[in-house]
């Protein structure tokens, strides 16, 4: 029903030992049984990938159609921070390809990174933080979101989980067409701001000690990108 991300997994055995690792070992029978208590499915349920798809940009919509409230993090904020670690993060890759991939997404970013935008964002809306609304709550039929990072800003920075998750890198384009489309938005901007993710992961990562940018992130990059 879930696959136990491998972070958690470590995580939980080595602060919790033989009780982080029960509960982990737990972990599926408990959701399983909290999805047939509620009378929820998963979005990634969904055969039909491009279906799902739809299904998130839908959800999409209907978020980024409301302002942000004031406090929230910003997108302007974030933007800045990452371009003034670029410079120096961006060497610390070890492979030139990698590199100057990087360095493009930061200049994708200062294009934009003047106008931020400010719609409710969610952060990481992928697949997995999908649910089927319950029936008894009055949302049958209805796709609510879960688990969100809140963040005031463009809503093309929300693109990038949609084209990572149950990742096919010959459905990136497509992918990308259909959320553009499904919000609304100018394609070269939500272009930018998607750019933006893999450069804020690429960052993370070189933080990190990795040498290298995950595949399906520089492919994604790459595709946006025509290359």
């Amino acid at each position: 029903m879930i696959d136990i991300p491998e972070e958690l997994a470590e995580t939980q055995s080595r602060f919790n030992g033989a009780a982080g690792r029960a509960f982990v070992a737990g972990l599926p029978d408990l959701a399983a049984r909290c999805l047939e208590r509620w009378g929820l499915r998963p979005l990634s349920g969904e055969t039909d990938v491009r279906e799902a798809v739809k299904v998130l940009g839908s959800v999409l919509a209907r978020l980024v159609a409301v302002p942000a409230p004031e406090g929230l993090r910003t997108l302007g904020g974030v933007a800045e921070r990452m371009l003034a670690e670029a410079p120096e993060r961006v060497g610390l890759l070890a492979d030139a390809a990698d590199r100057r991939l990087l360095a493009d997404c930061a200049a994708a970013v200062r294009e934009v990174a003047g106008e931020p935008g400010d719609r409710l964002l969610h952060w990481d809306l992928h697949y997995d933080n999908v649910l089927a609304g319950r029936a008894d709550a009055g949302r049958a039929g209805e796709w609510v979101a879960l688990d969100p990072k809140p963040l005031a800003g463009d809503p093309g920075f929300e693109l990038f989980p949609a084209l990572d998750n149950l990742f096919d890198a010959d459905e990136v384009v497509w992918r990308f067409d259909a959320l553009t489309e499904a919000l609304g938005l100018e394609r070269e901007r939500a272009r930018a701001w998607t750019l933006g993710r893999v450069l804020q992961n690429g960052l993370w990562g070189a933080e990190k000690g990795e040498g290298r940018l995950a595949p399906d992130h520089a492919e994604i990059a790459r595709r946006l990108l025509g290359r």
